[in-house]
């Protein structure tokens, strides 16, 4: 009897200790929760010191996940495994993520330093009121090329990528949106392109560019270009200026045609624990001082008017990098084509891939 009163008192007592041990590990996770952001973004697309700092200054710590497309970021947004606070998609995934109930409305009123982004980038159609998103960075897409190793060749048109002379001699991005793009620009329709005959048709020209491409690839396209492993590639035009600096040889345009006028936005998931982090981050990131040090670091276009001045002159004045609005007129926003069309253009992307080998 005594045994089992023992082995009760026992249980009891066990029971109590496991209780005591949840509840703090519980309140631990809260305080934890609450001094913590998750960040996911794209590779390399924030200069780490200004992480730093903003850890410093806030107290908050800061988990940094990164993603290489904006699908396989937005599949993890919907299974909502992952308590992200802050993402950064395209403008088109804006759009798909706010139809799909991902993201969480704005409040200006905690992010004063909006007043710093040039109004030129706000209210776009993507993103009315800008409601769901704050943009980031912006940029184009374009052919990055070395004229040392093309006897001086230069490149006005989409067209003269198809140039026989230059076989084996270009990459391209392993993007179905940036390469159909192409190919639809160079025949003069929309990069938007719904029309079935269009596609088929721009998918057909891609083919007989074959015999141009040394490969279609990632990240990796920067290093080719810089080591004179490629003289010209389709690329954005961040990438391109990472070559440039590099590579003083090498230059970037926007075919006369025209291309795709691009924007990455901050934006709050519906997967989010820390918004009152989340807004105190987008406003951090938002001071013009910290927008000249990421952009100067990262290498693509701030939508921060006000860090603008804060830039190395000649880059903010050379209009590879920050076209005029004349000639972002000529450019085209993606939209959201939809699921169905999206399958489409990676269907015939493929199709054009397989014909390579």
């Amino acid at each position: 009897m005594k045994s089992l009163v023992r082995g009760a008192i026992l249980i009891a007592a066990t029971a109590a200790i496991l209780m005591f041990i949840n509840a703090q590990l519980a309140k631990s996770g809260a305080q934890s929760g609450g001094n913590t952001l998750t960040v996911y973004n794209w590779g390399e697309y924030i200069d780490p010191d200004l992480i730093k700092q903003f850890e410093k200054e806030s107290g908050i710590n800061v988990i940094y996940e990164t993603f290489d497309s904006n699908e396989g970021m937005m599949g993890k947004i919907e299974q909502g495994g992952t308590s992200y606070d802050i993402t950064v998609p395209s403008e088109y995934t804006v759009e798909m993520m706010r139809e799909k109930d991902l993201l969480v409305p704005l409040d200006f009123k905690k992010i004063p330093n909006i007043k710093n982004i040039d109004p030129y980038f706000m209210d776009l159609p993507f993103d009315p009121d800008n409601t769901y998103s704050i943009p980031y960075f912006w940029g184009t897409v374009g052919i990055a090329y070395n004229p040392t190793l093309l006897d001086g060749q230069t490149f006005e048109s989409w067209d003269d990528l198809w140039d026989p002379s230059l076989k084996q001699e270009a990459v391209l991005v392993d993007s179905a949106r940036e390469v159909m793009g192409m190919s639809l620009n160079s025949l003069g329709y929309s990069l938007n392109s719904t029309n079935v005959d269009e596609l088929r048709e721009a998918t057909d020209k891609l083919k007989k560019l074959s015999p141009n491409i040394k490969a279609v690839i990632g990240d990796e396209v920067t290093q080719m270009m810089v080591n004179n492993e490629a003289a010209v590639s389709l690329i954005w035009s961040g990438q391109a200026a990472d070559m440039m600096y590099e590579n003083e040889d090498i230059t970037y345009v926007v075919p006369k045609e025209g291309s795709n006028l691009w924007f990455d936005n901050i934006v709050i998931p519906k997967t989010v624990k820390n918004i009152d982090g989340a807004y105190e981050f987008i406003n951090f990131m938002l001071r013009p001082e910290v927008a000249a040090q990421n952009a100067d670091y990262v290498g693509y276009s701030t939508p921060n008017k006000e860090a603008l001045s804060l830039l190395d002159p000649e880059v903010v004045s050379d209009e590879r990098y920050y076209p005029d609005e004349e000639a972002r007129d000529h450019l085209e926003v993606y939209k959201d084509l939809g699921l169905e069309m999206l399958g489409t253009y990676n269907e015939l992307f493929l199709e054009f891939k397989m014909n390579m080998k």
